[in-house]
């Protein structure tokens, strides 16, 4: 649809945290080790999911951990990249054909995400609360279709949601006050009746998000029933560290998740949004490959097995 006497604007201004202009060295640096850091964890999960025969033998638990890495490796490359350039150049215009790019990787990767973490709690579900079924309940086919359905959901979702808003009008204004492309804030800048991709957006969200969500906490209320029945102390915790390094993860990326969307979209609160968003968009991805490797003994012991090999090699 064309409006006359208007002109079509070709990119937007990402504003991104450009009013602590005193400390953009800093920022820059803070989030290039952010970013070095987790991706050189995730890849080496992977590889090690990958190569070491060693993680094999429980599929499911390290399986999941394998895609949640890669997950977290294309996430966190989504919008740490053009975040830093915008810091070292001082440019913070987007096209409109990038930023829903940028937008649709991000949207496709978080629900994604939302998919897996709640299939990685009903594998920790299956292997505590029904550990005799838990090898004939969990085989490798279940695994493949809860992780490539994962996958698969995020990116219908996303194709939907891209298509309709590549049909909207853009006249002005451009500047979106956040550090990337978020769904709302595009939508908003339109000069064209957005009801349509606004409802899609909405019930693809909560369609999402909501049952996801629902079924990890579901699934850590009878985990947490389960290890509480336990008679002995060494009982409980040696349960509960098979699951701890998941709920941790879970609560990071829910936590700040839902924190970031329920808040009232205020302008005084539009800083404290951006602050929450760090939480799910840059810190989850860092903590999952930190989490993993100094919590857990198999990936630990894998890799050492790793770096054993690689001095043979020298």
């Amino acid at each position: 649809m064309k409006f006359e006497n208007q002109t079509e604007i070709t990119e937007f201004i990402l504003l991104g945290f450009g009013e602590f202009y005193e400390v953009q060295t800093f920022l820059f640096l803070a989030f290039l080790v952010i970013y070095v850091v987790t991706v050189t964890g995730n890849i080496l999960i992977v590889v090690l999911v990958v190569f070491d025969q060693h993680l094999h033998t429980p599929i499911p638990m390290y399986y999941f951990l394998g895609n949640l890495s890669c997950l977290e490796t294309c996430y966190t490359s989504t919008l740490l990249p053009r975040m830093l350039a915008s810091f070292l150049t001082g440019d913070r215009t987007i096209s409109i054909g990038g930023c829903f790019t940028q937008l649709y990787w991000f949207g496709f990767l978080v629900v994604a995400e939302c998919y897996l973490l709640a299939a990685m709690s009903y594998d920790r579900y299956l292997a505590i609360c029904k550990p005799l079924h838990y090898a004939t309940l969990m085989d490798g086919k279940l695994c493949f279709l809860l992780s490539a359905g994962s996958w698969l959901c995020g990116i219908t979702v996303m194709t939907i949601v891209i298509s309709l808003m590549s049909q909207l009008y853009y006249c002005g204004p451009s500047e979106i006050d956040h550090f990337f492309c978020e769904l709302t804030p595009v939508i908003n800048l339109s000069c064209s009746d957005t009801t349509l991709v606004t409802l899609v957006g909405l019930t693809v969200s909560a369609i999402d998000t909501i049952p996801s969500c629902l079924l990890t906490l579901m699934s850590y209320v009878c985990i947490i029933a389960t290890i509480l029945r336990i008679p002995s102390s060494t009982g409980r915790k040696k349960a509960f560290s098979t699951c701890s390094s998941h709920l941790i993860v879970v609560s990071i990326f829910y936590g700040s998740l839902i924190f970031v969307y329920a808040l009232p979209k205020r302008k005084a609160l539009r800083e404290v949004d951006k602050i929450f968003s760090v939480f799910y968009t840059v810190l989850t991805p860092l903590i999952n490959p930190l989490i993993y490797s100094l919590r857990n003994k198999e990936v630990k012991e894998s890799l050492r097995r790793v770096i054993s090999k690689c001095r043979l090699l020298e």
